[in-house]
């Protein structure tokens, strides 16, 4: 039974997330029905990050496996037609080996927050950024950030409703920078705590706006509490960027 790697764009606004559910509409569920379309066969498509409501992605990777060996331009064209018109897009598809894991395969995941701060509303960007109205520090930012680079318990910045079995994570890259009107927040590990993003970049963002320093970051990061994090940060401004195999 061929097994397909499919590398996936899509914009999140209208998705509740990406795993099937009932009675709502997901990234997953919309791909599933896609290759049912076209093939006959309803398969699982299993992705490496399962984002949340809201969440974009430049490079989701997903798998699925089909009976019939199709070429996988084909594979990629056909769920591409039959996805339309939602705002999801199958960039690539391409035969891979049979013990390929989308999710349990993956060494390296890489997202980007973005925040503009400005004082007027959004209105080409509108639920692709997140939108603060005030100057941010970004150097401190960054200097902040580097806090939380490494292996770390982030009982902190972890979701009360979390399901990992354990809060520790190893930070390989958090990166704070300008990108012209935008502030780039990028982030890699080989995985993440459930809302783990959302939350630093919200807590980052109480030190670009004076409220913290780099010293209560590294204490609150230290306290292991839930309750000391900052507000965590809106979906709209974050994305699945790439996936290390």
């Amino acid at each position: 039974m061929p097994r397909y790697k499919l590398t996936i764009e899509y914009d999140g606004t209208a998705f509740f997330g990406w795993q099937v559910q009932d009675h709502a509409v997901t990234v997953q569920g919309e791909l599933m029905k896609a290759v049912e379309a076209f093939s006959g066969e309803s398969v699982a498509v299993n992705g490496a990050g399962r984002t949340d409501t809201g969440v974009h992605a430049y490079g989701q990777v997903a798998h699925l496996d089909l009976t019939k060996d199709w070429e996988a331009d084909v594979v990629r064209d056909a769920i591409n037609a039959k996805l339309r018109p939602n705002p999801i897009a199958v960039l690539s598809a391409e035969r891979v080996p049979d013990d390929f894991e989308a999710r349990y395969g993956a060494v390296k995941r890489h997202y980007l927050y973005r925040i503009v701060a400005r004082r007027a509303d959004l209105a080409l960007d509108r639920d692709r950024v997140w939108r603060v109205p005030r100057p941010l520090d970004v150097e401190a930012m960054h200097e902040a950030a580097q806090k939380l680079v490494g292996q770390h318990d982030f009982t902190t910045f972890r979701a009360t409703e979390c399901q990992a079995k354990s809060p520790v994570k190893t930070l390989d890259k958090f990166d704070v920078s300008r990108a012209g009107e935008e502030i780039h927040v990028n982030v890699s590990a080989r995985s993440f705590l459930h809302h783990q993003v959302r939350s630093m970049v919200g807590t980052l963002a109480q030190v670009g706006d004076g409220k913290m320093t780099t010293d209560d970051v590294a204490r609150i990061l230290a306290a292991c509490d839930r309750t000391q994090c900052g507000p965590v940060a809106p979906s709209a401004g974050l994305y699945l960027v790439k996936v290390d195999y």
